[in-house]
Order: structure tokens, then C-alpha cells, then sequence
């Protein structure tokens, strides 16, 4: 169905009341100067070659082509897709670990940017799945709920850093819970998890939500970011790298037992991040393989706007103004 999206504009169509008023003012000063100039017979002598008709014209038609440059703006437009229009897929919550630990650079240029990209890379493969977004640090918080609109997603993606959670530490146990927690409990499939971290620090929490996680058929599979022999951390600013209280540089490694343990206890799959492209490519395949349910789209619609329509019109219409004259033409004997 057509519909307009700027429907406020119109209310700019109330500017053709006062020059609708002002025609008709002028029309009428011309008639009472024409009047005080002298001998009316006279000034119809003098003036007859001149047409009221097109001057009236002349304006109605500047007036049409306001007319459309409003419409124009409220940029009338139709539908070429359905926004409730179902299609098939599974819920897929990414959690994505920002702690400090992942300024590391043992992947270049970051073990953060590397999962960032990672995680673009998977969004853009993963159609009409739902998805949702943690991100975790030494707490865990729910960024984005599940959502097919997946451009939302990358937005979130891109300003993730350890600023956006502000106690530190990888608690993984918190972000799998928090992950849990919007997911539809009631099925028993259709679920996945795709944690991505280094792993650096082994949670006792993370055994309890597992648990939970299995029971309600959700599948978690991880991502390790950096190398087991590990990198210093060096802060966005800093002159040099991050010591501990001791004075000693200190070195985060990744913890791929941990990561490999989590992914086993619910039936997943545990990926090492050597190539952003490559791995991404692979989870991709495997959660696009899983059953899929029916999700109805809540999206955005997508339009055909038709604004250039009433642009051209209003064009013609002030082409057609220039050559319409104030003078007619008089028949000659």
C-alpha cells in the first residue's frame, strides 16, 4: 500500500492560503490603480493586450508547483517487502569478551579488533537468523536483545571496547547466563551460543549455567583469540605495557582448555581465530545447518520511493510558467 513517510510536511500546504489571498489582493489593486489612473475606456486602450486569465494562470501554476515540491518531500513511496513476512531460522546470542586482556597483540592488530571483524564477518553470513548481543568483561550486559535487523547488531559491534563495561576481569560464567536469559526457554532447540574470548580466566560459574545451557538445548560454541604462549597488554595511550603490583609486565595467554570444555559440555564446536574470514565462514555453515523454526520478521520494510515523480512534475510545471505570457494576442483586421 502507498503511504507517505514524512506526513508532517503537509502541514507546509497552509502556505497556499495567504498567496491564494494575495492573488486575489493584487487582481483587486490592479483594478482600483487602473481606476485612479483616469479614463477607464482609456486605460483599456492602453492596456488591452494584457490577460488577466493568464496572469491568474501564471500563478495557479507556481502554486501547483508547490504543491508537488511538498509532496515530493513527503516522498509518497509503496512497499517491496512484507515487514511480518516469516522466514526460517534459530537464535544465535554472540558474546563478545572486551576486557583488557584483549588489547593484546599477539593477533594483529589486536585480539579485540580480530574478534571484532570476526564477528561482522559472522553477522553478514548468518541471513535470517535472529541474533543478540552480550558483551562481558568482569560483568556481563545484555547489548542488543535478539533482533533480525543484523545492521543493528554491527553498529554495537564497532563501539565495543573494555570502556563500555567498566569492571574488569573474563567472567565467562556471567555472560553465558545473561545469554541464557534471552533465550526462549520453552523450546529445546533452535538455540546457539557463540562465545568469543581468550578465555584467561577459568570461571567456577560457568560449570552451573553449562549445565542449565545443555538442558534447554541451546548449543555454545567458542572462539579463542590470541596464542597460548601469550602477549603483554598495552592500553589505547599508554607508553608501555601493563605491569602487575609487583613491577612485572604482564603476560595474558590464551586459555584454549577452557574454551574447548565449554563448547563440549553442550554438544559444540570449539574454533581457534587464525583467519577472521576463514573461522567466521565455518561457524557460519555450521549454525546455518542446524534446524531451523519459523521467525516472523519484524524488520524494517523496504520501500520504492516515488519523490522524482512530483520533482518532474514540478519542473514541468515551472518550465510551462516561464512560457505562458501575461499578454494576448489580438486579432488583427
Amino acid at each position: 500500500m502507498l503511504s507517505f513517510q514524512h506526513t508532517e510536511y503537509f502541514i507546509a500546504l497552509l502556505v497556499l492560503l495567504p498567496l491564494a489571498a494575495l492573488l486575489f489582493f493584487v487582481l483587486r489593486w490592479k483594478k482600483k490603480a487602473a481606476g485612479k489612473l483616469g479614463d477607464i475606456a482609456l486605460i483599456n486602450q492602453l492596456t488591452k493586450n494584457y490577460s488577466d486569465k493568464k496572469y491568474r494562470l501564471k500563478f495557479i501554476l507556481l502554486l501547483a508547483c508547490i504543491v508537488f515540491i511538498i509532496i515530493a518531500g513527503a516522498n509518497l513511496r509503496k512497499p517491496v517487502q512484507s515487514a511480518k513476512e516469516d522466514t526460517a531460522g534459530i537464535d544465535i546470542m554472540i558474546a563478545l569478551d572486551v576486557s583488557k586482556s584483549m588489547w593484546a597483540e599477539d593477533v594483529k592488530p589486536s585480539r579485540l579488533d580480530a574478534a571484532k571483524q570476526l564477528a561482522n564477518n559472522l553477522i553478514d553470513q548468518l541471513g535470517s537468523n535472529r541474533v543478540g548481543l552480550v558483551l562481558f568483561a568482569g560483568r556481563a550486559f545484555l547489548q542488543m536483545p535478539l533482533t533480525t535487523d543484523l545492521s543493528i547488531a554491527k553498529l554495537y559491534i564497532a563501539n565495543a571496547s573494555p570502556d563500555a563495561v567498566p569492571v574488569q576481569g573474563t567472567v565467562l560464567g556471567d555472560a553465558l547466563q545473561v545469554c541464557a536469559n534471552s533465550l526462549d526457554t520453552k523450546e529445546k532447540k533452535f538455540k546457539a551460543v557463540v562465545l568469543i574470548s581468550d578465555g584467561e580466566d577459568h570461571d567456577e560459574h560457568s560449570n552451573r549455567i553449562l549445565k542449565q545451557l545443555a538442558d534447554d538445548g541451546v548449543v555454545v560454541n567458542t572462539i579463542g583469540v590470541g596464542t597460548v604462549d601469550g602477549a603483554p597488554i598495552k592500553e589505547p595511550g599508554a607508553s608501555d605495557y601493563k605491569k602487575d603490583n609487583n613491577g612485572q609486565t604482564v603476560i595474558t595467554k590464551l586459555n584454549e582448555k577452557e574454551l574447548q570444555t565449554i563448547a563440549q559440555q553442550t554438544g559444540g564446536n570449539y574454533y581457534h581465530l587464525d583467519d577472521a574470514a576463514k573461522t567466521s565462514g565455518d561457524v557460519a555453515a555450521l549454525l546455518n545447518s542446524m534446524q531451523k523454526k519459523s521467525i516472523e520478521n519484524k524488520g524494517v520494510k523496504e520501500y520504492t520511493s516515488l519523490y522524482a515523480i512530483f520533482v518532474l512534475l514540478a519542473l514541468l510545471i515551472l518550465i510551462a510558467e516561464v512560457f505562458v505570457p501575461e499578454t494576448k494576442k489580438l486579432k488583427t483586421v
